[in-house]
Parts: C-alpha cells; sequence; structure tokens
C-alpha cells in the first residue's frame, strides 16, 4: 500500500478503496478495521484483568465495568474475529477456486461498508451517553431496564453490522456454487474453501434469527411492545432462545473457518497432503448441521426441564464426535511429515492441545446436572475462551501471517512473528488456564470485585499478568506490521516454496483481474499436481482473451451512510425535535442512492489482450 501511496497520492488511494470492489482491496478494508476493533476489544480486556487483579479494587466503577464487559465481548465477537475472517475470506477463497472476483463484488463492498458503519455506530455509545451494559448477550431482562440509550446503540449498531454480514455470507454462497475453476469439483476444493461454504450456510441461517430478537427487543425498548416484558404477559427466556439459535452456530462460524486455515498450513509445512480429505469435508458438514441442534446448553440453569436439557445434551456431545476426526486427520496430517516449524505451523500446532482443552471442557459442560455448578462461573469464562482465542484467535494470527505475502507481496519478519507468538501463547495459557480452577472454587462471572481471603487472590493476579503478555505479543505483531510495510522486500508467487492450492500459482499481490487465463484443475492440491507433472505455470483452461471488470462504486458507502444517520434519528427522535429529520434523512439517502444504483447502466469494462500480453500484471492498476 506504501508503494501505491507513493504512485498515486493519498487522496487518490483513499478514493480507490473507498470505492473498490475489488475482493482483494476488501479484504484489506476488513483486515484494517477488523485489526483496529480487535485493539479496542483487547484494550477493554486489559482493563477488566486490572480492576480483577486484586480485591477490592476501583480502578473502574461498577457501572463502568458492565459497560466494559459488555463491549469487550460484543466488539471482539461481531466487530474483530468475524471481519478478520472475512478479510482472509476474500483475499484467498476467489483465488482458490480460481474465479476473478466475488459473484456480486458491488454487494461485497456494501457488506463491508455496512458492517463499517454498525461498528462505528456502536462504538460513539462511549461517547454519547454510555455504552451497553447488558452482557454481550443483552438478556431481555436486563436490556429492557436498562437506563440511558446504551442498549439502543447496541440493537441498532448489531442491526446494520448484522445486515453486511448477511451479505457477505450469501454472496460467498453463490460465489463458491457457481465460479468454480473447470475441474474445480466440490471435493476437490481446499479444506479453507469448503469451511467458508459451511460457514457461510451458518450466517444464512443463524443471522435472521438474531435479526429477529434485536428487532423485537427494539420494539419493546422504543415502542413500548411487551413480547419480552413479564409483567405484561411476555416472556424473556423467548428472548434467550432466539440469541441462542443464532449465538451457537455463530460459534461455528468462526470455528469453521479457523478449522480450514489450519487445514491448509499443515499439509504445506508438513509436505504432505491432507490426510483423510473426504472425512474432513463430511465432518465439516456435519458440524454445521448439528450446530443448530445445541443452543439450549446455554440455557440448562432456565427450568426447560429433564427431557429438554437431556436431548441437548445428547446432542452437544455429539458435536464432539466431527471435532474428534478433525484433531485426528490433523494429527495424522503431521505425523511422518518433513516439518518445517514457520510461525502459522508454530500456531497451527500449538493450537491442535490448546483446543482439546477447550473442547473437553465443553464436553463437561454439556452434562447438564454438572452444568448447574459450572454455570455462571469463571470455568465458563475459561472454557470459552479457550475454544475461541486458542481456535479463532490462533487461527486469524496463523492465516494473516500465511497468507500475508500473498495478499500484500512482503514476508512478515518471521523472528518477530515468532516471538509475537511464544508471548501470546505464554499469555493465553497464563491467562485462562488458572480461571477454570478460580470458576471451580466458587468465583461467579461478571462480578466487578472480589473480596480477600476467598482464595482468588493468587489466581487472578496470575490471570491478569497473562493479559499483558498477550498485550505485548500484540505490539511486537504491530512492530512487524509497519517494519514490514516500510522496508518489506518483495516476494515471488510461492513464498513459501510449498504451497499446494491455486492462490500460490499468481503473483503476489494478485492482479485485479487475478487469473489471465481461467485455470483448468486437474485434481486436489491443483498447483502441486502441476509441480508434481513438472509444469512451471498451472494449466490454462482457455485461451488469452480481453477480461471483463466491473466498475468501482461509491453507492456502497453513501448505502451504508444513509442507514448510519438514520440510526441516529431513530435513537433520538423522541429526546430532540431534530431527532425524526434526521431519520428521514437517513433513509432518503440510502433509498434515493439504492434507485440510482437500480437506474444506472454499469456495463464495467475490459481489460484487453494486448495489455495482458504487453504487462505481466496487466490492465488497471
Amino acid at each position: 500500500m506504501s508503494t501505491l501511496t507513493q504512485k498515486k497520492g493519498v487522496g487518490a488511494v483513499i478514493w480507490d478503496y473507498l470505492t473498490t470492489v475489488d475482493h482483494k482491496k476488501i479484504a484489506i478494508l476488513y483486515l484494517i478495521t477488523g485489526g483496529f476493533f480487535f485493539l479496542l476489544g483487547g484494550l477493554e480486556a486489559l482493563m477488566i484483568r486490572i480492576q480483577l487483579a486484586i480485591p477490592n479494587n476501583d480502578f473502574v466503577a461498577a457501572g463502568t465495568y458492565n459497560e466494559i464487559l459488555t463491549m469487550h465481548g460484543t466488539t471482539m465477537i461481531f466487530l474483530a474475529a468475524m471481519p478478520l475472517l472475512f478479510a482472509l475470506m476474500n483475499a484467498v477463497v476467489p483465488l482458490q477456486i480460481g474465479a476473478r472476483d466475488v459473484a456480486f463484488p458491488f454487494l461485497n463492498s456494501l457488506g463491508f461498508w455496512l458492517f463499517f458503519f454498525g461498528g462505528i455506530f456502536l462504538n460513539l455509545s462511549w461517547f454519547l451517553g454510555g455504552a451497553p451494559d447488558a452482557g454481550w448477550t443483552s438478556y431481555a431482562s436486563l436490556a429492557i431496564d436498562s437506563p440511558g440509550h446504551g442498549i439502543d446503540f447496541y440493537l441498532l449498531g448489531l442491526q446494520v453490522s448484522g445486515l453486511g454480514t448477511l451479505i457477505a455470507g450469501i454472496n460467498f454462497l453463490v460465489t463458491i456454487i457457481n465460479m468454480r475453476a473447470p475441474g474445480m469439483t466440490y471435493m476437490r476444493m481446499p479444506l479453507f474453501t469448503w469451511t467458508t461454504f459451511v460457514a457461510s450456510a451458518l450466517i444464512l441461517f443463524a443471522f435472521p434469527a438474531l435479526t429477529v430478537g434485536l428487532a423485537l427487543l427494539m420494539l419493546d425498548r422504543l415502542f413500548g411492545t411487551a413480547f419480552f416484558k413479564a409483567a405484561l404477559g411476555g416472556n424473556t427466556v423467548i428472548y434467550e432462545h432466539l440469541f441462542w439459535i443464532f449465538g451457537h452456530p455463530e460459534v461455528y462460524i468462526l470455528i469453521l473457518p479457523a478449522f480450514g486455515i489450519f487445514s491448509e498450513i499443515l499439509p504445506v509445512f508438513a509436505k504432505k497432503r491432507l490426510f483423510g480429505y473426504s472425512s474432513m469435508v463430511f465432518a465439516t458438514v456435519l458440524i454445521g448441521f448439528l450446530g443448530f441442534m445445541v443452543w439450549a446448553h446455554h440455557m440448562f440453569t432456565t427450568g426447560l426441564g429433564p427431557i429438554a436439557n437431556a436431548i441437548f445434551a445428547v446432542a452437544t456431545m455429539a458435536i464432539a464426535v466431527p471435532t474428534g476426526i478433525k484433531i485426528f486427520n490433523w494429527l495424522f496430517t503431521i505425523w511422518g511429515g518433513s516439518i518445517k516449524f514457520t510461525s502459522p505451523m508454530l500456531w497451527s500446532v500449538a493450537f491442535i492441545p490448546s483446543f482439546v482443552m477447550g473442547g473437553v471442557t465443553g464436553v463437561m459442560l454439556a452434562a447438564a446436572p454438572a452444568d448447574y455448578q459450572f454455570h455462571d462461573t469463571y470455568f465458563v469464562v475459561a472454557h470459552f475462551h479457550y475454544v475461541i482465542v486458542g481456535g479463532v484467535v490462533f487461527a486469524i494470527f496463523a492465516g494473516t501471517t500465511y497468507w500475508w505475502p500473498k495478499m500484500f507481496g512482503k514476508m512478515l519478519n518471521e523472528t518477530l512473528s515468532k516471538i509475537t507468538f511464544v508471548l501470546f501463547f505464554i499469555g493465553f495459557h497464563l491467562t485462562f488456564f488458572i480461571q477454570h480452577f478460580v470458576g471451580l472454587w466458587g468465583m461467579p462471572r461478571r462480578v466487578f470485585t472480589f473480596l480477600p481471603n476467598q482464595g482468588w487472590e493468587a489466581a487472578n493476579l496470575v490471570s491478569s499478568v497473562g493479559a499483558f503478555f498477550m498485550a505485548v505479543a500484540t505490539i511486537v505483531l504491530l512492530i512487524n506490521v509497519i517494519q514490514t510495510s516500510i522496508k518489506g522486500e518483495r516476494v515471488g508467487n510461492d513464498p513459501w516454496g510449498d504451497g499446494r492450492t491455486l492462490e500460490w500459482a499468481i503473483p503476489s499481490p494478485p492482479p485485479e483481474y487475478n487469473f489471465k487465463q481461467t485455470p483448468l484443475v486437474r485434481g486436489l492440491d491443483p498447483l502441486w499436481v502441476e509441480k508434481m507433472a513438472g509444469n512451471k505455470e498451472i494449466t490454462p483452461a482457455e485461451p488469452l482473451s480481453d477480461i471483463h471488470m466491473p466498475n468501482g462504486s461509491i453507492l456502497p458507502f453513501i448505502i451504508s451512510l444513509g442507514l448510519f444517520i438514520a440510526s441516529f434519528g431513530f435513537l433520538y427522535r423522541e429526546d430532540y425535535s431534530w431527532g425524526l429529520a434526521v431519520l428521514i434523512l437517513g433513509f432518503v439517502i440510502t433509498f434515493g442512492a439504492m434507485f440510482f444504483r437500480s437506474i444506472l447502466d454499469d456495463h464495467g469494462y475490459h481489460i484487453h489482450k494486448e495489455d495482458l500480453l504487453n504487462d505481466g500484471k496487466g490492465g488497471k492498476a
């Protein structure tokens, strides 16, 4: 990006990114925005750990602590983990299937800007009267009576952001179904593409439940309806069902692409094909299917009754089986391989025992009678973070390091990457391992302080020290990124040397059209097949010809900005006289831009064959 800025000027680059519909540039936008929110969520986590480092601490007040706790969870799940995975999906999936872009480039841009404005809107709550304070789940029993506008920011921000996620999920589904290169059958798709496909299907079915739950809660808060107000005949447990029908598949929306990332990295650095490819695909689909049948294990203590508890307990234990298949396949992939311990490989190998620990405690929580003891203690906090940090965050670090040279054409510094890994790995286990025990010793979740002499002091102090290790690791990563951007050396098509999939067959970073000629896929791991056949380049499936490209557009930005403005009008329509006018203005901007899009005759442009022949990268930059 720095060399691009020198060529074009800062203003031109900003305009380029505001209007881009290129999946590779949208990936960079997701990476920057998700990275920013990851830092924000990390700072909130540090504040939580400082507050709990010693008994009777008054670093933050009780109300502020609730806000920090709520925003930490909400930011990390919705605004950091998901967009960082979307960054990798956008950067890699079209390349892996031999496509020139996603199916709907305009919608791809719209999905990003909706997520962006939803996230900004949510975080503006800090400056406009207080952040949401009812936990990241925002249970109706707490949220309806929460004073101020914090919860309204949560409801509107997540609705806008969630719409972007839904659009992105649909886009990836259509792309993977319709845009695979000739020969790329379903059973030849790389595992990362498969996991993206299943996660996108989960998004399609899970996010509407969240949308409905948030909409009904919004009606209760802003319009006085009684869906969840027990005093008026509503039922607050229904909100819990709606939230977790989304919330548990959401865990798999995050962890499945993480599984896919590790399934790409392990074969490359073990110099072996992935063990049991077919069973890995089957396990991925089965996890996606079973993910919708376990939501009520979050509600064992709400009084659903023994039959419901038993059914959901069995379903939860069953989901451990396909996950176990994956674990053994990864181990067999490494077994007997010629292993090269690069930084992506370190993250991948460290993930296996870390995630297994999270999985084992998950099976413990699945036993409904035992869950009465574990529920709402720090045991659950430890379990959740072992799964999400030990699984998803490790994968994001691994995948970002692994595909960084493909996205930016420069390799991250290996020494600094390994320092990041060591510090983060130590900090992660220091922070969360001991929380299993402090939970079993009776420390409840979500408490903002605790009394001395309960046996929790040492455990909490150790946990807080670990958080600082993770913070330092993240700072080292930032230094690495800045240093690489300024000084890093350019790399070729296949910088790791043993790439097996199509993305490593084209220049780094890829040209805007990805492939000069659509590749012909001749087997699983298509680049490896060509290497074994002694070919320098991938076999093309078509003669060289003109390439049609979509034009950039500012309309996705304007549509999203309109909803952002309308959200403020919605929020303040009763507090201020200008609220209704702002609401109408926002909708006029959004629907005006949508109308303009519908009448605009946009045929895109062509990159001509002569340009492709004359220039190694060709086309408009």
